[in-house]
């Protein structure tokens, strides 16, 4: 029965055509299909633990962040709004949240900036910069990014974060607080329509701030283009799940007495720790939103493939290979690595092993801005068929670990011998210029 559920709804999720069915069921199944891809990503692990590693780092960094938050708020003016806008995160914890965020205020205002000099000041900042630079590690690998910024641009991205992004979470935290607290629209609700009009604005506004934040986050953290569209449609869900997962933390989590129990003294650090990661999964969660409704293409488990066998390298090394000397001969667009991978329906990950083998065998070369067009090396005339398929065979090979240093019996030489030179008579004379 269920596996007849499964392979029903495996049918309508990926065999049928979004031009067959109506724009509201098009929608629907393209929704579907991402939300598959960010479980499928949760259920392997690895987001869990990059989550994990990030609590430790939010640890060791959240009052340095806080001290260089209050100095911009106070910039701005509503430094008074960071103690009310702290409680008010930390509200799903109950009282041990009210006790946790006065310790905190406190450790915050025990950092004089101004009288920490110079090496402090760098300290401090290093300590923020350090966090934002593991969150962005986390998001490059959601989005199958393995090249850096330059430290110039990690500074100025960087920065943009820790100062607009603080100021959007605290602004509409302070309003919600300020909002619930206030005595002028506490009269205003009991006046109709103007209570009702006033809770809805009151509860949206909280809501886009930090839908805008995670925006900013989504769309400046990683070292990539991501579409607005893209980043807005990740912090939207983050914004949900970050409003559910504090109501059921609340209720299930927080009010719980075997942590106490368990605990005793340790109870409020545990139940800190585990909102930390509960709200880092919310975030990478989020990311993988964005990057799968940016790339749609890369949900099927087709395009997940990051290992390949001996023949697949040797076809993709000449399919590679043969789109990127044509698109060089006619004088066309040159290829990206995300064009290919999105052409050959393979991994970014896995595509990148064979190109690697071709530049580091001087086939290919990059071009562009940064790097990331792919041009021959050579004439297509002097490139044969027989380089590339040694190049992509030998891929992930070292001089401590290659074919030769294995030890053998003769006849399994001989054998060897006899296949590679059967393929050397076979493309001997073919060229990459053959190909197009």
């Amino acid at each position: 029965m269920f596996e007849s559920l499964k392979n029903q709804a495996d049918k309508i999720l990926w065999q049928t055509r979004l031009s067959d069915v109506s724009p509201v069921q098009a929608s629907v199944i393209r929704t579907s299909r991402i939300f598959y891809g960010v479980i499928r990503d949760l259920s392997g692990g690895l987001p869990s633990l990059r989550a994990m590693s990030l609590v430790y780092t939010t640890l060791i960094s959240l009052v340095p962040l806080l001290a260089v938050s209050f100095s911009v708020l106070k910039g701005f003016g509503v430094h008074n709004q960071l103690e009310p806008a702290l409680i008010n995160l930390l509200e799903p914890l109950g009282e041990k949240g009210l006790q946790l965020s006065e310790k905190i205020i406190t450790f915050v205002d025990q950092v004089k900036v101004g009288v920490l000099g110079s090496i402090g000041l760098l300290v401090l900042v290093f300590s923020v910069l350090s966090l934002v630079k593991k969150i962005e590690s986390a998001f490059n690998y959601t989005w199958r990014i393995t090249v850096t910024r330059s430290i110039s641009q990690r500074f100025s991205n960087y920065l943009s974060v820790i100062m607009i992004g603080p100021l959007l979470l605290f602004t509409a935290a302070g309003l919600t607080a300020s909002f619930n607290s206030s005595t002028v629209i506490n009269s205003i609700l009991s006046i109709e329509p103007f209570g009702t009009i006033i809770l809805m604005i009151g509860s949206a506004v909280p809501f886009v701030l930090t839908v805008a934040s995670f925006t900013l986050m989504y769309i400046l953290i990683p070292n990539t283009r991501v579409k607005f569209k893209s980043a807005l449609f990740g912090a939207f869900i983050t914004t949900v799940l970050w409003k559910i997962s504090g109501t059921v933390f609340a209720t299930f989590i927080v009010d719980s007495t075997n942590y106490t129990a368990i605990y005793s003294g340790f109870a409020i650090l545990i139940i800190f720790m585990l909102w930390i990661y509960i709200n880092w999964l919310i975030v990478l969660s989020g990311a993988s939103f964005s990057y799968y409704h940016q790339y749609p293409d890369r949900i099927s488990n087709q395009s997940q493939i990051i290992r390949l066998s001996c023949r697949l390298r040797e076809k993709l090394g000449l399919t590679v290979m043969q789109l990127i000397a044509s698109s060089f001969h006619h004088n066309e667009k040159p290829w990206s690595i995300k064009k290919l991978a999105t052409k050959t329906k393979i991994s970014e990950q896995a595509l990148r092993l064979v190109i690697t083998a071709l530049v580091n065998n001087d086939l290919l070369t990059t071009s562009g801005d940064e790097n990331q067009y792919y041009i021959p090396c050579q004439s297509l005339e002097n490139i044969s068929l027989l380089m590339v398929l040694n190049a992509v065979r030998s891929a992930e090979e070292t001089p401590n670990l290659r074919a030769e240093d294995v030890e053998t019996v003769e006849l399994v030489n001989e054998t060897i011998n006899t296949v590679n030179t059967a393929i050397d008579e076979a493309v001997s004379n073919k060229t990459l210029r053959d190909l197009i």
